[in-house]
């Protein structure tokens, strides 16, 4: 089977994700299927990496773990009681999972604690609008988008009433805290170091 035979205005479960074995990396969300941009670009990568590594380092013997795409990330559907049916299926560019009892050999069932988006020319719409309504509907704690083209990062933190606060837009000079990990510090220098003006 292609990638191309399949009906995208049709509503997919994890069942049939799982069946795929397309070239193609995919997500699923709300049972729609969404096509990820190509490899990512250098700029990305050294990003994805930047967050990843200073995440990794500070939860060192802290019962936190830290994961990088490509790893699943289940969403389990809401709107309906009993459904156990997972509509969502998603690969953050970096993820936190504190409760360690949502991991299984294929990823994460339920809301990490921390999503991190680095964005790409071809994936801004899907992270901005569909990615954001996921994370904040299943409870996705906090929701970084980190902009390489133009060095600036989002933090949206989850409210007692389940919505998303923003914060100020940050860049270069600005330093990253979280309630979640205590003492935590990510600086925008070292993040955005390796981007350059050509980007």
């Amino acid at each position: 089977m292609q990638l191309s035979d399949l009906d995208l205005n049709k509503t997919y479960t994890y069942a049939d994700y799982l069946q795929w074995t397309f070239e193609e990396r995919l997500e699923l969300i709300k049972g729609k299927i969404f096509k990820m941009t190509p490899a990512p670009n250098l700029y990305h990568q050294d990003i994805v990496m930047a967050v990843s590594s200073a995440l990794y380092n500070y939860l060192k013997g802290k019962p936190c773990k830290v994961y990088t795409a490509p790893f699943d990330v289940r969403l389990p559907r809401t709107a309906a009681k009993n459904d156990k049916v997972v509509y969502t299926v998603v690969q953050p560019d970096v993820c936190v999972i504190c409760d360690t009892t949502k991991l299984d050999i294929k990823g994460c069932v339920g809301a990490p604690d921390i999503v991190v988006e680095v964005l790409s020319p071809g994936n801004n719409k899907k992270e901005l609008r569909n990615k954001y309504e996921v994370y904040e509907e299943s409870g996705v704690k906090e929701y970084w988008i980190v902009s390489p083209q133009d060095k600036s990062f989002l933090q949206y933190t989850l409210t007692d009433e389940g919505r998303y606060q923003a914060s100020r837009l940050m860049t270069l000079g600005d330093e990253v805290i979280t309630r979640i990990l205590p003492g935590f510090v990510l600086d925008l220098d070292i993040i955005f170091e390796n981007i350059h003006p050509e980007l």
